[in-house]
């Protein structure tokens, strides 16, 4: 007789069982759009037609300000959280102590800021802009200057906005599934602006159907990244000899082992390969660091830092308008981050949300900011300093006069002693996070697709990662030798539909913390004197409230019963719950007496929603529907005495 554990393991791969547990309006419409856009480019490009290119121009011209408006916007909605008293919101039950350690926390925060990206452009940017800055800059080309503005936009394109895009979804995401109960899924982020039954109708699918598809096109980009660094590293130390065929070949190899570890299920053991993978990585930022000009390093981390923090107000909002009509910096750098940053932002905001369970909003919003950042100064100052120094006193760090961005990083550890070592080594480390991308790309979007469920069929997981080493292969293939501009215009392009969403999350989310915050009690400690010393206050004639949903609300405590409890101490002190209230839901008539009007106070635009799910059963919503359900159970006494104890 099969257990229940190995008759869930063949339902895993029982076709049947896979396509009921899946939510097939958004299944469905996903895997249609990603195949037909790939079909697009194999058939446009099969015409002699530059399909990239010129969508990619069209995004850079028609939409680009408002991805730099976008990204913008999102670090200032993180700061207004985490600085206002929005930040004293736990991401979970009032209780509810944080699931890691601030240390492991940071660490696997860490963990979510390294990954192929940095690899590979660890070098590349920093050079690329040494040697081809913004036209309207007004700085000349490989000069110390050049330089300096160089690591600026690597660090604007690194720093704070990247990482306050990833705070919009993962605190969401927090927000809505620890706090109130509702599934892990985009849609959810909408409900406080759209109401349950929208979010669970067509729109929700079509939230949820552009996330999927916006996902696979930003992890392809990734792995089509490291797909390009791998071969070409393997060129520079003359190991083979790059083709079409051995891009498929390797593309195939790495998406088999990141199948196998879904097959497997060896959660465990690619946490281990995670960490091990970071742990390599710190090496060879480290070897760098010690065997360069270590000093120089470490003095250019703090001028970096501050130089990075002065040119931020300029150039947050900067979309160089008066660029030439030929200029494509704009579109190759800044408005490319912003599109990939926001199509990774349903993956790494999945991930820091379940990391995050138990924190304050505000622990998050800077935990999330900032500890990511620095690791990103240190990175980035490590290579590209170390990248610019060289070519600013050596002038070897170019091939034909400019930066090959597949070859900046070999070269640079081309001119350290074991260089053989430390480029294999880059090579393993690339390989790594192809495989963990890979693999927990294909999670998240697994978890999308079946509607917020965290255990999804292993079926739909491998069939996942397949699709997003089809689309990396097809879309490096396809571009040929602009393949580095089809990887760009590949997530620019889906994730214009996803900022809109985005932006709606904002300002749905801001509805329901503003309620939080408005229906939040505060404490005041007060102190009772000695009872000859209290002068008598007389009560009201009567009460001056009047119509429905009003009452009166006394402004002083003068206004309070003059006789205490029989059990009050005589003397002593005791804490008072205020609940603040907005003045625009108070109104004074000509005595002075203030009357509340309860239609005017802040409402709760998701109450009253009840979820069968383990979610909501572990949330805080969960906890306040069970104190509820078991005060309606207790019945009411007629005794004095046992109503006086219940208080």
């Amino acid at each position: 007789m099969a257990t229940p554990r190995s008759s869930a393991r063949r339902n895993d791969w029982h076709p049947p069982t896979v396509w009921r547990q899946v939510r097939r309006p958004v299944f469905v419409p996903a895997v249609l759009i990603i195949v037909g856009l790939v079909v697009f480019a194999v058939v446009y490009s099969s015409t002699g037609g530059n399909a990239f290119q010129v969508l990619n121009d069209a995004i850079t011209k028609g939409v680009g300000w408002w991805y730099v408006l976008a990204a913008t916007g999102f670090v200032a909605f993180s700061l207004y959280c985490g600085i206002s008293r929005i930040g004293n919101i736990r991401l979970g039950r009032d209780d509810e102590e944080p699931e890691f350690s601030t240390i492991s926390w940071f660490t696997m925060l860490f963990s979510a800021g390294m990954g192929i990206g940095l690899v590979f452009y660890g070098v590349a940017e920093p050079l690329s802009h040494l040697m081809v800055p913004p036209g309207t800059a007004g700085v000349e080309p490989g000069t110390s200057e050049a330089g300096r503005l160089a690591m600026d936009l690597t660090l604007y394109h690194w720093g704070l906005h990247a990482w306050a895009i990833y705070v919009v979804v993962g605190l969401g995401l927090a927000y809505m599934t620890f706090r109130r109960g509702r599934p892990l899924s985009i849609r959810w982020l909408l409900e406080p602006l759209l109401g349950r039954k929208r979010v669970e109708g067509w729109i929700g699918h079509a939230v949820d159907t552009v996330a999927i598809v916006g996902t696979l096109f930003g992890v392809a980009t990734s792995l089509g990244f490291g797909v390009q660094q791998i071969t070409s590293g393997l060129e520079y130390l003359g190991w083979i000899d790059g083709s079409p065929t051995f891009t498929i070949v390797l593309i195939a190899a790495v998406t088999a082992l990141a199948t196998l570890s879904v097959v497997s299920g060896l959660d465990r053991g690619l946490k281990w390969l995670s960490n091990i993978n970071m742990s390599l990585a710190a090496l060879l930022a480290l070897f760098v660091l010690a065997l360069g000009p270590t000093l120089l390093l470490i003095q250019a981390m703090v001028a970096n830092a501050g130089s990075y923090a002065s040119a931020l107000p300029s150039l947050m909002l900067e979309t160089w308008p008066l660029a030439a009509p030929d200029d494509t910096w704009k579109g190759d750098w800044t408005i490319f981050y912003w599109g990939w940053w926001m199509s990774w932002a349903p993956f790494v905001g999945m991930f820091i949300a379940r990391i995050s369970r138990g924190r304050t909003i505000r622990q998050f919003v800077f935990g999330v900011l900032l500890a990511p950042t620095i690791i990103g100064v240190a990175w980035f100052t490590i290579f590209g300093d170390s990248a610019i120094l060289r070519q600013l006193n050596q002038g070897d760090m170019l091939v034909e006069g400019e930066v090959d961005v597949n070859t900046s990083l070999f070269q640079l550890l081309d001119t350290f002693p074991f260089a053989a070592v430390t480029s294999v080594l880059a090579i393993i480390i690339i390989i790594f996070f192809f495989v963990t991308s890979s693999d927990s790309g294909s999670l998240v979007i697994d978890i999308l697709a079946s509607g917020g469920a965290t255990v999804t069929p292993r079926l739909t997981r491998v069939m996942w990662s397949v699709l997003e080493g089809v689309v990396a292969a097809v879309l490096l293939l396809v571009g040929g030798e602009a393949s580095l501009t089809a990887l760009r215009t590949a997530s620019i392009a889906t994730a214009v539909p996803f900022s809109i969403i985005m932006v709606l999350a904002c300002f749905a989310l801001l509805r329901a913390f503003h309620f939080e915050v408005a229906s939040t009690p505060r404490y005041m400690r007060a102190k009772i004197a000695a009872a000859a010393a209290v002068p008598a206050v007389a009560p009201p004639a009567e009460p001056h409230g009047t119509g429905h949903g009003r009452r009166d609300v006394a402004t002083t405590f003068a206004g309070l019963p003059p006789a205490a409890p029989e059990d009050a101490p005589e003397a002593g002190e005791f804490l008072v719950t205020l609940q603040e209230v907005s003045s625009a839901a108070v109104d004074v008539d000509a005595d002075g007496v203030a009357v509340l009007d309860e239609d005017r106070v802040v409402q709760d635009p998701i109450a009253g929603e009840v979820f069968d799910t383990p979610e909501f059963a572990a949330s805080h919503a969960g906890a306040l529907h069970e104190q509820q359900e078991a005060a309606d159970d207790v019945p009411a006494s007629d005794d004095p005495e046992d109503r006086r104890s219940e208080r």
